[in-house]
């Protein structure tokens, strides 16, 4: 059936949206004033199921064939009009396709439905036309980078090079964080995009890593990727990890022609990258990566034309350093590059949860217990972190730290700066008198004048502590450990801050509240609230596990 997705999303996923649309034309060079006006195609690309994609390319005004850039995305291929002036310009031609069921395009109008071939069947026709010089790379973030992800699936041999700007391979992992639902996420971006009504129905009903998302998991295909990339994402970005576990993924895991010719830059973005500003912070230069390691017209030159700018002797990852942003002298807020990521040595440092609220790096002596009471239909609100369309990034916690069902554990102030890079997890021991909740731990920095900004976050639902393709509600009364992913941060917290983690069990809407029942997801609207308890001790040391890197 036709698209009727012409309804444009809110201001504040369309803005961001459109940043990330045209992030290429910050990243690149200036498009030339002078360039005659590209020649304009429009074509309807059979897939082999019969369905037409509409598909429109810009061509330089001079005969031959060229390099090809494509990207394909769900937000009307005429946006990609400035890419292809500006491509076209450089001597490329430009690929801009709406992706099935969206806007010109046929089929069913469900989101990355039946993409990996899609994406095949379009690459086998580009390869055939006449105007193809045979070297093609792939562009696009956010869902554009999802599509390029998905090409994974069945190999990306035809492709000479990708820019992925914050997607991820793992379509599980971005509706479903820790086996949570990711409510405003997904449920505002699948509405104000208008996908068809029967969308979210069939992601709600796949709670469980099952063979829907395998399916459609590229982060199982590694091996099948021959293709040099850049990978771009930012710490507040709702695929933050993913970008980087696909940086690796690529890296380490990916065939002779990935592997050792992956690129990573990471900044202090949320969705919008090449930000200085997120959330509540500024920090400084951060929209502004060393060099010219972001220019995608670059990377394309390098891989498609052979150019030798060395854009491929670039070292692998270059990433920002959080620090205090209101400390002109504070360590940290610049760029730094590493050969790999995580980027350097740290030491796995335990931060044990203290019944007296306090966090330290020594076990507490004695067994004790913390408890809070979780009301679904009272939840705790979402203030920030890796939201779409919530307001992101670093905002300061202290509204919801006095409440009663979050658990605040802080630090003594540091003496000397500390710096933390790389993946964060903590190990809690719980015990619930309910057959299955929710728990949030989250990271922040808390500055000397009180205030205290989440740096990340990690949540897991109780029932999938085995793991996320399996249920085991809880025991009421029995204690169990559970280890939660709270992602990836690099950050100095400077003298005389303190670290901070909370313990909870909502974020809503950010997430979905676990109305603490045990039933199937979404089965009825029953709700219960839950005695929630955090075990501490010798014998039940619940901890967060902190990478802290040796002072420079």
């Amino acid at each position: 059936m036709k698209s009727s997705s012409r309804q444009l999303p809110t201001p504040r996923l369309l803005a961001t949206l459109c940043a990330l649309l045209f992030t290429v034309t910050r990243i690149a060079a200036q498009e030339s004033a002078t360039a005659p006006t590209p020649v304009k195609l429009e074509f309807k690309v059979p897939m082999r199921d019969g369905v037409h994609l509409a598909t429109d390319v810009w061509l330089p005004q001079t005969n031959g064939a060229f390099p090809v850039v494509m990207v394909r995305f769900p937000y009307n291929k005429d946006l990609g009009a400035g890419l292809g002036r500006d491509g076209c310009a450089r001597g490329y031609a430009v690929v801009s396709q709406d992706t099935r069921g969206r806007f010109a395009s046929e089929g069913e109008n469900l989101p990355f439905r039946l993409d990996a071939p899609d994406g095949k069947d379009t690459l086998s026709w580009l390869l055939k036309q006449p105007w193809c010089g045979g070297q093609v790379a792939t562009w696009g973030a956010s869902a554009g980078a999802i599509t390029q992800f998905q090409l994974a699936i069945d190999g990306t041999d035809p492709l000479a090079a990708q820019y992925l700007i914050v997607g991820a391979p793992n379509l599980y992992d971005v509706v479903y964080t820790g086996g949570v639902f990711r409510k405003a996420l997904i449920e505002d971006w699948i509405r104000t995009t208008r996908y068809a009504t029967n969308a979210l129905a069939i992601w709600v009903g796949h709670p469980l890593y099952d063979d829907y998302w395998r399916a459609q998991d590229a982060s199982r295909h590694y091996a099948a990727v021959n293709t040099p990339a850049i990978h771009v994402g930012g710490y507040w970005d709702i695929f933050a990890q993913a970008t980087l576990d696909a940086f690796v993924g690529y890296q380490e895991q990916g065939g002779p022609g990935a592997r050792g010719r992956q690129k990573l830059i990471f900044g202090p973005w949320a969705h919008a990258v090449l930000q200085d500003k997120v959330g509540d912070l500024t920090f400084p230069g951060g929209k502004n990566p060393p060099g010219n390691v972001h220019d995608a017209w670059r990377w394309f030159d390098r891989w498609l034309k052979g150019v030798a700018n060395h854009a491929d002797r670039d070292p692998a990852v270059t990433y920002y350093v959080l620090g205090d942003v209101t400390d002109p002298n504070a360590p940290g807020n610049t760029w730094r590059t590493a050969d790999a990521w995580p980027p350097c040595p740290a030491s796995p440092t335990p931060y044990y949860l203290q019944a007296d609220r306090s966090l330290s790096t020594q076990k507490a002596a004695a067994a004790a217990t913390l408890s809070y009471r979780h009301d679904p239909t009272h939840p705790i609100p979402t203030i920030g972190g890796g939201q779409l369309t919530l307001p992101a990034g670093p905002i300061n916690q202290n509204p919801i730290e006095s409440r009663d069902d979050l658990l605040v554990f802080t630090s003594e102030p540091l003496t000397e700066p500390t710096e933390v890079t790389g993946r964060v997890r903590a190990r809690l021991w719980i015990e619930s008198d309910a057959p299955d909740t929710d728990f949030f731990v989250r990271l922040c920095d808390v500055y000397p004048d009180g205030r205290s900004f989440n740096l990340c976050e990690g949540v897991l639902r109780a029932r999938f502590r085995h793991g996320l393709d399996r249920e085991q509600l809880l025991t009421p009364g029995e204690i169990q450990p559970l280890d939660i992913d709270c992602w990836s941060t690099s950050v100095i917290f400077n003298r005389g801050h303190r670290l901070r983690v909370h313990v909870s069990s909502s974020s809503a809407p950010g997430f979905d509240p676990n109305p603490n029942t045990g039933e199937p997801f979404r089965a009825s609207d029953r709700a219960r609230p839950a005695r929630n308890t955090i075990h501490l001790g010798p014998d039940h040391p619940s901890h967060v596990l902190l990478p802290v890197v040796a002072a420079r």
